[in-house]
């Protein structure tokens, strides 16, 4: 393959999961600047890496995902602790969403995306992972993570929802 057909044929890729990536940038930025900052370095990093992705070990997906969620996670562990995350907002949805359009939300899809927000950066990415219908074996292969511990995180984070979620409920909040 020459230089130029490995080129397009990355850049090929990259358009058809292009949502990815903004998913993930979406999620992990607390500006729009932060949102187009990260795209950029995560367009360049799976530039970087591409030589070595090999289709016969794993989809592409998995491979941009892996390498997508390890750039955001970086960054986000550089910010001090203050300025981490702000609170997942409208403007936030619409990222991970994909640019659809997203239907009135109710108090309790707002009291989700509160607690998505308030995650760390590596159950952020589970949770993206999750509802995006991922399995728990190319969770694992993603995030480097064994899948009993994928599913015992999940695990703990549904169960803490579930008190939030019960907590807010019986406050009326």
């Amino acid at each position: 393959m020459t230089g130029r057909q490995h080129q397009q044929r990355f850049e090929s890729l990259l358009h058809e999961h292009r949502r990815i990536v903004f998913k993930v940038a979406g999620l992990y930025s607390r500006s729009a600047a932060d949102r187009d900052d990260l795209v950029q370095e995560i367009s360049a990093q799976l530039w970087r890496s591409f030589g070595s992705y090999d289709e016969g070990r794993a989809k592409f997906s998995t491979w941009l995902y892996r390498i997508a969620l390890n750039v955001a996670i970086s960054q986000a562990r550089r910010w001090p602790e203050a300025d981490r995350f702000e609170p997942l907002e409208a403007h936030h949805l619409e990222t991970v969403g994909g640019g659809e359009p997203i239907p009135e939300q109710d108090e309790r899809l707002s009291a989700l995306y509160a607690f998505i927000g308030q995650l760390d950066p590596l159950n952020r990415a589970l949770i993206l992972l999750y509802l995006e219908d991922r399995s728990y074996t190319e969770m694992a292969e993603i995030l480097g993570l064994s899948e009993t511990n994928v599913a015992t995180k999940l695990g703990r984070i549904r169960q803490k929802l579930r008190g939030q979620m019960t907590a807010a409920q019986a406050t009326g909040a």
